[in-house]
């Protein structure tokens, strides 16, 4: 079976009804990246930085896989597909795939504070004094900027296998998830489904310039045909 790995961003998970983090002005649902997405304002202000991933895991909760989440399952009929994605929700694992990377994390996962292994599901809000069961006040499950990315080597050592990369609805703009398309060998065909496309000169690349709804269920359907 030939390996197929699929990069997705937050478009994909915005066709679901899913906010996307971050507005054109940088922002964060109204507040500064600063705030709500580091160690530091988690330290400064542990109750807003709750809030804010509470609200979003209550979202999240309210939303459903769409057609592009649904046709990726298809491929694993004839390729092994590992999914690496930027986005925190679970939407990949409802649609049914079974191979699923989240480099920055899950938003329905808490971890400890102390214990970044001690990590477990939670769907509930977390509040200040929730604590691990080793006394320790517990986090979202997910990597702030200024944090190790710690499933990074594993993305990179599937890109590096890949047969073929799909990138979809990324601006390949976060890095380090946006360098994996220079660990993809030169041979490797690479397909991007975006409607703002952001690469146009890479290798063997063929841009399809449509929503994830639209332009992934066509790239499948050719990829299993073939």
């Amino acid at each position: 079976m030939k390996n197929i790995v699929v990069l997705t961003g937050a478009g994909i998970s915005a066709e679901s009804g899913l906010k996307t983090f971050r507005d054109a002005n940088g922002l964060w649902e109204g507040h500064d990246v600063m705030e709500v997405a580091t160690p530091e304002g988690f330290n400064k202000n542990p109750e807003l930085v709750l809030e804010f991933y509470n609200q979003r895991r209550k979202q999240l909760l309210t939303v459903s896989p769409n057609q592009a989440h649904r046709a990726l399952v298809k491929l694993e009929q004839l390729y092994n597909v590992t999914i690496v994605t930027q986005n925190v929700d679970d939407l990949h694992e409802r649609a049914g795939s079974s191979h699923v990377v989240h480099l920055h994390g899950e938003l329905l996962k808490a971890r400890s504070t102390k214990n970044p292994h001690d990590i477990f599901y939670c769907s509930n809000n977390i509040c200040v004094g929730d604590l691990c069961k080793n006394g320790h006040q517990i986090r979202p499950h997910i990597v702030w900027f200024g944090e190790a990315v710690p499933l990074l080597e594993d993305a990179v050592a599937y890109t590096q296998m890949a047969d073929i990369l799909i990138i979809i609805g990324t601006s390949m703009q976060v890095y380090p998830a946006a360098s994996l398309i220079d660990f993809a060998r030169p041979e490797t065909p690479i397909y991007f489904v975006d409607p703002n496309p952001a690469l146009s000169s890479a290798k063997n690349l063929t841009v399809i310039s449509k929503k994830a709804v639209e332009g992934v269920p066509t790239l499948v359907a050719s990829l299993i045909d073939k």
